[in-house]
Parts: C-alpha cells; structure tokens; sequence
C-alpha cells in the first residue's frame, strides 16, 4: 500500500509528499483506516514506528471533514504526552501534516513562562499538544477549556506511568466530554496500563500490535563492555577518538550529574558534545537538540527524559554509559538508532554491581549481548583498587553498610560493660564553689542569646563581665 491510496484530502497527501513520505509503516496501515471511521484505538508499538503520523493524519482529515470552527479559549484535539521535548516534536509533526490547510497548532509545556502559551489559545486551536502539569495550570488559570474537544490521544502511556502522571491523566480525563474519539498508544502493556486503557478507551477498541513488546528492533547491532565505573569515561573517549564512523551518538546516563561528567570528560579530549537532562533550562536544552541534530556537535548525552520521543535522524550509535535499572527502558533506549529502515549500533558499559541488570535486560529481550573487542583496554589506565568506601558509594545502595569498628579495640562493647551485676560507675568531678562571684561553669559557659531569662539572671548576678 502507498499513502496516495489512502483516502485523504489533497492538502494532506500534498503534505505527506512534501516530507518524503511514500508507503506507511505497519502501524500506519493497519491505524489510519480504523480512525477513519470514527473508531476508538490502543496501539502498541516500539519507539520509532511512525506512530505520530499513525494518529495525526486521520485526526486531521477528520477535523476537515467536519466543517467546524474552533471556539475561543478552546481545543478540538488534545494530544498528552509526557516530556516537553516529545511535545515539541509532535507539535511540529501536526504542523508539517496541516501546512497546507487552516488546521492551527498549538504546544504548551512547563519550564518556561506562560504568557505567550495563553495569548496564542485565546482564539482557540484546532490541535493542542500538550504535557499534563502545563496543561492542568493553565485550565486552573481559565485560559484553557475542553468542553468542545472531540479527539483525546494519550501517547507514551507506559512513560506516563514511569514519570508519575498517573494523578495528572485521571484529572484530565474527568474533564473531557463524554462524546469524543479516544487514541491510546504505548510501547509495553502492563497490569497497570491495561486499566488506565479501560478507563479511557470505548468498549471493543481496535487493537494494534505492530511488533512483540518489548523487542528490540533487529537491525541494532549490540556490543558489551564489562569495565569498573572508574574506566568508562576513558573507555568512552578512546572508541569516539579511534572510531571516526561515530559521527552522531547519543549516549545515555543515569545521573544528571553523571551526564554533565562525562561532557566535561569528552570536551576535555576534544570532543564537540552537550549535555540535557531536567536541570538544563528548556532553551539550553532546545538548543542543544537542534545543535545535535544539525550536527554541530558530535556527542549529545542525555538521561532518560531523552529516552523517548526525540526523533534525530541517522543517530549512528547510542551508548548506554549506565545501564537502567528498568529493562524496558534499554528497549527505548537503543531504538534512537536504526530509525527509518536504517541500520544502527548500541553499546552498553556494565560495571560488576550492573550485572543484575545486564540479566534483567537480556531476559526481557531474549538475547545475549556479545562483548566487544577486548583489544581498547589495553590503552586505558589500569584499574584503580576499590575501597571499602568507593564500593560502597557505587553499589546504589545494594550492599548493606557494614559497621565502623571502635578506634580502641582494647575497649570492651557496651554489651560486656553492662552484662555485670555491678558495673563501674563514671568518675564525676565535684562541683567547685562558687568564690568572689565566679562563674561555676568556667571554661564551659553556655552561650545564651541576648535578652533570654538565662542571659538576663547571669546579669543580674554579676557572673558575666560587662
């Protein structure tokens, strides 16, 4: 099937032809027709998938089909998602789709102010992207309704669940209308994502399933680096330095400031990259994407916020500097490469207390990952010795904390000293007469604020020097 036998509008297919779009992809075939018709949808999909088209598209034709105009301070679609840069992303999406017709699009997310966002919904939009905190403030403020909404789609349901919007997605939902088209996508299908989908979804919703979940897409070729957490940053620096093929990575920390580390180890051999995670304001952090994607830098390191939803095309491999501590968050991960029908490679770095979840991850996708060539450790540093503390630092809490043993070991526990039936007692000096208005306390004088009653009485009885 091409997307010139799919029944859309002209302003559409124009559109489609205009970011080089030619035949849909598995999940854009067997979704767009079902919308069409008006029917509810729970897609599961792996990242990367097209799922974005999958729903934008028919959202589209259908709300030209319509012949409805936005209301003020209103939206007729409302797409939730959970990140700003995933917001960002599919707003532009909508606009590349629409830009041949009258279709406006709006995006709202927080870390930045609000005035512009509520300016540009005063005359109402057709499309209104949003993240759930923005979307609930801005409702609270009255510059938002959605009394006249007629397509809800929640994308990202199981990063939804992660990132603790689940409070925020039962506000919203309380709002919408009764009548309305419902789209719901997800790339894994837990217990806990299959009743929030009841909620939301009509009965007997379309069910799409374009790969098993959980799978990692088979053109990555994956590579393993087991090596002490001292070494990774070296280890890191010489495979960009020795492989020039590495011209877009993306590499992935667990830590935020993990992820400014190990910029600063990578700018300091030379190495043009940048760092995003939630500390970075949202311009550095736009800035840095658009720098990354327009490859003006070669190394972009992110944590997780950056697992999902940032679409940057020809990502030619992606480290997993930290493995996660989720499985399906490695799935995500890696699906930054080998997008678009290209291929891609991930390499991952497992320190000895990762190994649990080095398991973890090759359970859930069913493969061993192969180790890579032994070869580049002979140009690091050797191993530094672990320490008690160092360890300790590093196992994320997975080792219980051994006690400090006493200084004196001659000294005997308390334990022994209090077994006795009569045990020693503390030599306590005797109190020294107070002579000729001395202080009692010489040497140990408490320090009172001035005014207080203890202050006010040492005054008074002549104990402190004027």
């Amino acid at each position: 099937m091409l997307f010139s036998e799919l029944p859309l509008a002209n302003p559409l297919q124009r559109a489609v032809r205009a970011v080089g779009y030619e035949q849909p992809t598995p999940i854009q075939e067997q979704s767009i027709p079902s919308l069409l018709e008006g029917k509810d949808l729970l897609g599961i999909a792996q990242t990367g998938t097209g799922k974005t088209a999958a729903f934008a598209l028919p959202i589209l034709q259908l709300l030209l089909d319509s012949g409805k105009f936005r209301a003020p301070k209103t939206c007729r679609a409302l797409i939730l998602l959970p990140t700003r840069e995933l917001a960002i992303q599919v707003a532009d999406c909508f606009k590349q789709y629409a830009q041949f017709t009258a279709i406006s699009t709006t995006c709202i997310f927080g870390g930045v102010g609000d005035a512009s966002q509520k300016n540009s919904l005063i005359r109402g939009v057709d499309v209104l992207v949003a993240t759930p905190g923005r979307l609930l403030d801005l409702i609270g403020q009255k510059a938002v309704s959605l009394k006249a909404l007629e397509f809800f789609v929640l994308d990202e349901a199981d990063r939804m669940l992660d990132m603790g919007f689940i409070h925020d997605i039962r506000k919203v939902v309380a709002l919408l209308p009764q009548k309305r088209q419902n789209l719901f996508f997800s790339a894994t299908m837990p217990d806990d994502i299959t009743k929030l989908a009841a909620t939301i979804l009509r009965p007997n919703p379309v069910r799409v399933e374009v790969a098993p979940q959980s799978t990692p897409i088979e053109r990555i070729r994956q590579e393993l680096y087991r090596i002490d957490k001292r070494r990774k940053g070296a280890l890191l620096k010489e495979l960009l330095l020795e492989h020039t093929e590495m011209k877009k990575v993306l590499v992935f920390s667990r830590t935020k400031h993990g992820a400014d580390k190990i910029t600063r180890v990578l700018e300091k051999a030379g190495i043009k990259c940048a760092a995003i995670h939630g500390n970075k304001s949202q311009t550095r952090r736009q800035e840095a994407l658009k720098n990354f994607k327009d490859e003006k830098i070669r190394v972009l390191v992110a944590t997780d916020i950056a697992a999902r939803g940032i679409d940057v095309d020809d990502v030619s491999h992606v480290f997993n500097y930290d493995l996660p501590d989720v499985p399906e968050t490695f799935v995500h991960r890696i699906g930054r490469t080998a997008r678009a029908g290209k291929d891609g490679i991930a390499i991952s770095f497992c320190a000895p207390d990762e190994e649990q979840d080095l398991r973890a991850i090759e359970k859930l996708t069913k493969i061993k990952i192969p180790e890579g060539d032994k070869a580049i450790f002979e140009k690091l540093p050797p191993p530094q010795k672990e320490t008690p503390e160092s360890e300790m630092r590093n196992a994320r809490g997975r080792f219980h904390q051994q006690p400090r043993q006493p200084k004196n070991e001659s000294r005997p526990p308390k334990s022994e000293s209090r077994g006795g039936s009569n045990p020693p007692k503390k030599a306590s000096n005797p109190p020294v007469p107070q002579q000729n208005g001395e202080n009692l306390h010489k040497g140990k004088r408490r320090r009172n604020r001035p005014g207080s009653r203890a202050r006010r009485r040492m005054r008074e009885s002549g104990d402190t020097p004027s």
